[in-house]
């Protein structure tokens, strides 16, 4: 390779995507005498990726901004496929990369085929071999592994999935998640919360409860289900407090909202930024949520994870015992937390497992496998 720059090409579109490539971009930007690095954001999620890039201080050479109110599935795929395919004329990467389950990833994963592009996917391997749950991520991920030449699994588990599907072993690389390199290096920063009522939330010496919940199969009776069963931990545990992170979408503040506004003890805040969120996870006592990302970061900071669905491409956190599945089934959401709150036994059997998402070098792997691919070690 010598002369000759390896051109990569990363896409991202949504905060997620965002945070898990941010640290596999810092990772190439180390080695700026073998790699040229273009950064292409499609901007599935706007505001909430903008943040995310400023805290790891990267700026997109492309900005799509395919995003628009109340969008269609096949809207934004199209949106985003049209977009990709001049960028990659331009750029005529030697591979493109991009992460996880998105729209994006997908879009990403096929306009790289149009253009006979090498495509590494990072985070890959994950099922729950259900066709509409997650939906549509569990498809997206499916198809990006179809399209795929290098695929980076982040656990031994996804490395299994994809040989089941027929992908050649010598194609898949178990890194890790990407997750947890982005979760340290925040972590390891000291933070003071610009949100007086969250720095008063986090500095009470209350047990914090942290609680997200967005997912499409939750919207309506199972969220309904999910904020009465806070409001019942709140009053069976007077030395709890509560932090609920609200998604953007009106579907999902529709019902959280008049279920838990003005609450005592409950907190409603706007979505934080990628950074106060990871010292807001790492200020809490036990973490509630439906999220994917969530159930790797909280296992890594040593927080006990109870996850609000009933299926999860997530098991090796459960498996593991970081994580626990929950449901939205009231009576079990506060009898499993209340055991947490109560019994320091059964905390510390969650808390102190060892991470079995990473180790915090995923995106050197990753990086190493992508030089060793195009004979790029010297």
């Amino acid at each position: 390779m010598a002369g000759h720059h390896l051109k990569v090409l990363a896409v991202f579109g949504t905060r997620p995507d965002a945070i898990k490539m941010a640290p596999v971009v810092l990772e190439f930007m180390k080695h700026p005498d073998k790699v040229r690095l273009v950064v292409a954001v499609t901007g599935q999620h706007r505001e909430m990726l903008d943040q995310v890039l400023a805290a790891f201080e990267i700026k997109p050479d492309y900005d799509l901004a395919i995003m628009r109110d109340r969008q269609s599935l096949a809207g934004m795929t199209s949106r985003a496929l049209e977009g990709l395919d001049p960028v990659i004329d331009e750029v005529k990467p030697d591979i493109l990369l991009a992460q996880g389950d998105t729209t994006t990833t997908f879009v990403a994963s096929l306009a790289s085929f149009y253009h006979k592009v090498a495509f590494g996917h990072v985070e890959a391997g994950l099922r729950t071999d259900n066709k509409y749950n997650p939906f549509p991520e569990e498809m997206n991920r499916r198809l990006t592994a179809v399209l795929a030449d290098l695929h980076f699994a982040p656990t031994t588990a996804a490395k299994d999935n994809l040989l089941a599907q027929g992908v050649p072993a010598d194609r898949i690389f178990v890194t890790g998640n990407t997750v947890i390199d982005a979760l340290l290096h925040v972590a390891a920063k000291d933070y003071v919360f610009e949100d007086e009522r969250l720095q008063k939330a986090v500095s009470s010496g209350r047990k914090l409860i942290l609680v997200t919940s967005h997912r499409r199969e939750n919207w309506g009776e199972p969220m309904r289900e999910i904020c009465k069963a806070v409001k019942e931990l709140v009053l069976a545990h007077p030395d709890v407090e509560v932090v609920f992170s609200l998604h953007k979408n009106p579907i999902v503040r529709e019902v959280i909202v008049p279920e838990l506004d003005s609450f005592e003890r409950i907190n409603l805040i706007e979505p934080p930024d990628y950074v106060p969120f990871v010292h807001l996870m790492k200020a809490s006592h036990l973490i509630l949520t439906d999220s994917g990302g969530v159930q790797e970061e909280g296992p890594a900071l040593g927080k006990p994870v109870l996850v609000l669905r009933t299926t999860t491409e997530r098991p090796e956190g459960v498996e593991a015992g970081n994580a626990k599945l929950v449901g939205t089934d009231r009576q079990k959401i506060v009898q499993e937390a209340g055991k947490l709150l109560l019994d320091s036994s059964e905390y510390d059997a969650m808390a102190k497992v060892a991470n079995p998402y990473g180790d915090g070098f995923a995106s050197e792997r990753i990086v190493d496998a992508i030089f060793n691919h195009f004979g790029g070690k010297e």
